[in-house]
């Protein structure tokens, strides 16, 4: 069976679903204010971060690190009605760049998604470091979920 990240069509169609989420999130008043005007770097961390953990090469983890992910997310105060828009900005991003629609892949993406969320929500919100969430590694996820 193929990995999430060859099903998706690999670095090239991530970086497009990427592109088009990161887009949508600059355009969306809910969300909008979370990024600012935007990083130009961005869409290749996104893309780095979402291909390893879909099972394709270990750039994020080597180029940048988990503890870079906590840090962007330290104090942004996430709220639960802004997580669940990033969830429904995100799947629409896979119908707007033609991902795979296939069940099983859109429930791992939305699996996938939904964890990620939460733990982004949770380390924004801590005050100290024993309120992070306990995740220090990028998960490797598969068709069944987190493989950790």
């Amino acid at each position: 069976m193929p990995t999430l990240f060859e099903h998706a069509g690999g670095e090239a169609a991530l970086h497009r679903l990427e592109q088009a989420f990161y887009d949508s999130v600059l355009r969306d008043p809910l969300l909008q204010p979370l990024f600012g005007a935007g990083q130009p770097q961005h869409v290749d961390h996104l893309t780095m971060f979402t291909a390893e953990t879909f099972g394709g090469p270990d750039r994020f983890t080597r180029e940048l690190g988990f503890a870079h992910l906590i840090d962007v997310h330290r104090g942004l105060r996430i709220t639960e009605e802004q997580r669940e828009r990033f969830v429904e900005l995100y799947m629409a991003a896979l119908d707007a760049t033609g991902m795979p629609d296939d069940e099983p892949f859109r429930n791992a993406v939305r699996e996938h998604v939904e964890f990620g969320t939460r733990v982004a929500m949770q380390n924004s919100n801590a005050t100290s470091d024993a309120e992070l969430h306990p995740l220090r590694e990028v998960p490797r996820w598969t068709w069944a979920g987190d493989d950790r």
